[in-house]
C-alpha cells in the first residue's frame, strides 16, 4: 500500500519498517471523551430520530403491538451490545495502525504486520479495503441528507403548517454547512462536545420519563423477544432488519475517528453515556408506542410534551448538523489517506488550523458532496424515502470489516482458529443478516449508494492500476544512474546552484533529468534525485524521515518518507538536510518535475475506456508543485508522452 507520490505514475513499492511509536492525541481522558461525544458519536447519536419510526411506519409497516415493540427494541439492544460494543469498541479499536483507524488503516496494518506481498491473498484483501472505502462515500452523501431532513421534519410535529418549508429549510442548513467548510471547523468544533452532551442527556431524560410510565418495556432486554418476533412473522421480521440497522449507523465512524481522540476516551464516552442514553431513548419510544400506537408516526419528537417540542427540534437540528460535519470531515480524511496511499490522484488539500493536523479542507470533495447531498434531498423529498437508500452501504462496510477482522485475529494476533472463527462468525451472522435485509431495499433507493460505490470503486482501482502500468513503462526505458553519471558528468557543463529532480523510480535516471540535459546541455553543481515515499503507517518520526546517499560527482540520491496522515512539505524537509554539502537555499535551488501525457493504446494492460478514464484523472490531478509545497518561482516542468 505504500506509494511514492512524486509523479502521477507513483512508486508502489511496499515498505514494512516500523518507524516510531506513532501519533496519539494529547489531553486528559475526560476532555478527549467530551470531544469524542461531539464528533465521533454524532451519526449514531442522531439515529433515534428515524430508526424506530422507519421500522414501524416505513416501507414494511409493522403492527404497533407488544410483541413487535419488544422484539424491535430487543434487536436494537443486542445489536448495539454485540456489534457496536463488542465488535467495534472492544475488538476492532484494538487494531490501531500507529493510533489511526478505519478501513484503509486496518488494511495497511495487516499488510505491514504480515509482510503481505503482491500475491492473490493480498490482492483480495486490498480489493476489500478499496470496496469498503468506495461504499463509505455513498454513506457520506446520505448521512447529512437523512439526518438534517429528519430533524427539520420535527417542525411538522410542532405545527402541521410547517410542512411546505421542510425542504427549503433543510437545503438552506446543508448549503450553509458546506459553505463554512473552507473557514475550518476549529472554532465550531469547541461547541460540538457541550451541545452533544446536552443532546445525549436529553435523550436519556426523555426516554427515562417515558419508561417510568410503562416500566414493563424493560422486558425487551430479554433476547427471547427478538426470537418471538421472528417466530411470529419471519418474512416481515427479516425485512424489518433493514430499518432496525439504522440504529447502528455511525458504528464505522467510531473506528475511523480513533486517531482524533484515542481508543480509551471513545470507549469511556460509549460506556458511560452514549450506550445508556441511546437505550433509554429507544426503550422510551417503545413505552410511548405501548401507551399510544399513533405515536409511531414520529415517536422521537412525541416523547416531549407539546411545549418542549420546538426546543427539541432545534436541539436535534444542531445535533444533525454536528453529525453531518463529522461525516464531511471523515470524507476529507479518507480522501487524504487514499491520495497518500496511491488510490486517488492528487487533490488540493488546504489546512484550516495551524495546530490541529486533522483540520483539512478539500474543495473538490466539498462541492461534489454538496451537490450530491442536495440532489438526494430534493429527489427523495422525505427522510422515510431516504431511509430506503440508507443502510446498504453501512452494512456492506460493516461486513467487509468483519472479513478483515478474521485475517487480523488469525494472521496478526494469532488467535486459536476455533476462537477466531467463533467470534467472527457471531459478527458475520449479524452483519450478514442486516446486509441481506438491506439488499431487498435496492429497488426503493438502495441502488443509489451501490451506484456511488461502483463509480468510486472503478475510479480507485483504475487509478491504482494505471499507476502500476505507467511505472512499468517508465522503468522499461530507464537508464542505470551509475552509467549516466560516468558519461554525463564528464561531458556536460556544470553551472552553479542545486537542481532537485523529483522521481518515483528508485533506480535509474529521472526522465526530467534526461530531458533537461538533452535540451539545455548543462548540469547543476549539485544534483538531487528526490523520491517522496508514503509509508503504510500514519506517522513517520522526524528522526526516520530522511535517507541520503552520495552517488559521487555532485549527485545525491535522497528519500523523504511521510506517513499517510502527514503532508509532504519538501522545502521544509530539505532545510533539515546537512548530509550533502551546503545548506539548501530555495533561491539557489531549482525543482524539475516530469509531467506525463498518457496515450491510450492497444497494449495489454487495461481496457481502452479505463485508459481514457485514467488519462482524464491524470490531467485533472493536482499539480505536484502545490502538492509538495514547492516554491512556484523555482519549478520547471518537463513533459513526456507514455503509452500504457
Amino acid at each position: 500500500m505504500t506509494a511514492a507520490t512524486t509523479e502521477p505514475g507513483q512508486d508502489a513499492a511496499v515498505h514494512h519498517d516500523d518507524a516510531g511509536p506513532g501519533h496519539h492525541p494529547k489531553g486528559s481522558i475526560h476532555a478527549l471523551a467530551l470531544g469524542a461525544i461531539g464528533v465521533v458519536y454524532g451519526d449514531i447519536g442522531t439515529s433515534p430520530l428515524y430508526a424506530m419510526k422507519e421500522t414501524f411506519v416505513g416501507h414494511h409497516k409493522l403492527a404497533v403491538d407488544l410483541v413487535h415493540i419488544y422484539g424491535v427494541v430487543s434487536l436494537m439492544f443486542w445489536s448495539l451490545l454485540i456489534i457496536v460494543t463488542g465488535k467495534y469498541i472492544f475488538l476492532t479499536m484494538r487494531a490501531d495502525n500507529k493510533g489511526e483507524g478505519g478501513s484503509l488503516a486496518l488494511l495497511a496494518l495487516i499488510q505491514r504486520k504480515t509482510g503481505a506481498g503482491p500475491g492473490r491473498w493480498s490482492h483480495g484483501l486490498v480489493m476489500l479495503g478499496v470496496l469498503a472505502t468506495a461504499l463509505f462515500f455513498g454513506d457520506c452523501m446520505i448521512t447529512p441528507a437523512i439526518s438534517v431532513l429528519s430533524a427539520v421534519e420535527g417542525l411538522v410535529v410542532v405545527q402541521a403548517g410547517f410542512a411546505p418549508y421542510v425542504l427549503p429549510i433543510a437545503a438552506a442548513i446543508l448549503i450553509g454547512l458546506f459553505l463554512i467548510q473552507a473557514r475550518g471547523t476549529d472554532i465550531l468544533g469547541k461547541f460540538f462536545g457541550p451541545v452533544m452532551l446536552v443532546y445525549f442527556l436529553t435523550l436519556a431524560v426523555l426516554g427515562l420519563n417515558s419508561i417510568l410510565q410503562r416500566p414493563d418495556v424493560l422486558q425487551a432486554f430479554n433476547p427471547l423477544w427478538g426470537v418471538r418476533f421472528f417466530e411470529l412473522d419471519p418474512r416481515l421480521a427479516f425485512l424489518a432488519l433493514g430499518s432496525v440497522v439504522l440504529a447502528l449507523t455511525g458504528a464505522e465512524a467510531l473506528y475511523a475517528d480513533m486517531g482524533h481522540f484515542g481508543r480509551k476516551p471513545i470507549q469511556l464516552a460509549w460506556v458511560a453515556l452514549i450506550l445508556p442514553a441511546l437505550m433509554l431513548n429507544y426503550l422510551g419510544q417503545g413505552a410511548l408506542m405501548l401507551r399510544d400506537p399513533t405515536a409511531a408516526n414520529n415517536p422521537f419528537f412525541m416523547l416531549a410534551s407539546e411545549g418542549w417540542r420546538l426546543p427539541l427540534v432545534i436541539l436535534a437540528t444542531l445535533a444533525t448538523i454536528i453529525a453531518s460535519q463529522a461525516v464531511i470531515t471523515g470524507a476529507f480524511s479518507v480522501c487524504q489517506q487514499a491520495v497518500q496511499l496511491g488510490l486517488m490522484p492528487r487533490l488540493r488539500i488546504n489546512h484550516t488550523s495551524a495546530s490541529a493536523l486533522g483540520q483539512i479542507y478539500l474543495p473538490s470533495v466539498n462541492w461534489a458532496l454538496m451537490v450530491m447531498v442536495l440532489l438526494l434531498v430534493f429527489t427523495f423529498g422525505e427522510s422515510s424515502n431516504l431511509a430506503a437508500a440508507y443502510g446498504i452501504a453501512v452494512t456492506g462496510t460493516m461486513f467487509i470489516t468483519t472479513c478483515m477482522l478474521l485475517v487480523l485475529v488469525r494472521r496478526v494476533w494469532h488467535w486459536p482458529r476455533i476462537v477466531s472463527v467463533g467470534v467472527v462468525l457471531v459478527f458475520a451472522l449479524f452483519d450478514g443478516a442486516y446486509f441481506a435485509s438491506n439488499v431487498t431495499k435496492i429497488p426503493d433507493g438502495g441502488w443509489f449508494p451501490l451506484l456511488v460505490g461502483l463509480v468510486a470503486f472503478t475510479l480507485l482501482t483504475t487509478w491504482a492500476k494505471g499507476r502500476q502500468l505507467m511505472i512499468a513503462r517508465l522503468r522499461e526505458s530507464a537508464m542505470p544512474i551509475r552509467i549516466f553519471i560516468e558519461s554525463a558528468a564528464s561531458s556536460a557543463s556544470r553551472v552553479p546552484g542545486t537542481a532537485v529532480f523529483m522521481t518515483s523510480t528508485p533506480d535509474g535516471v529521472p526522465h526530467a533529468l534526461l530531458h533537461n540535459l538533452k535540451h539545455n546541455k548543462v548540469l547543476h553543481e549539485r544534483v538531487i534525485l528526490l523520491t517522496v515515499k508514503i509509508a503504510d503507517e500514519p506517522y513517520i518520526e522526524d528522526d526516520n524521515r530522511m535517507k541520503v546517499e552520495d552517488l559521487g560527482k555532485g549527485f545525491h540520491r535522497m528519500v523523504i518518507k511521510y506517513g499517510f496522515m502527514q503532508d509532504a512539505d519538501v522545502p521544509s524537509a530539505l532545510k533539515q538536510v546537512s548530509a550533502c554539502g551546503a545548506q539548501f537555499k530555495m533561491m539557489d535551488t531549482s525543482f524539475f518535475l516530469a509531467r506525463q501525457t498518457l496515450l491510450p493504446s492497444a497494449k495489454p494492460g487495461m481496457m481502452i475506456w479505463r485508459e481514457k478514464l485514467f488519462a482524464w484523472m491524470l490531467r485533472n490531478a493536482e499539480s505536484a508543485m502545490e502538492f509538495f509545497r514547492l516554491p512556484t518561482n523555482r519549478v520547471v516542468e518537463l513533459g513526456s508522452q507514455v503509452e500504457i
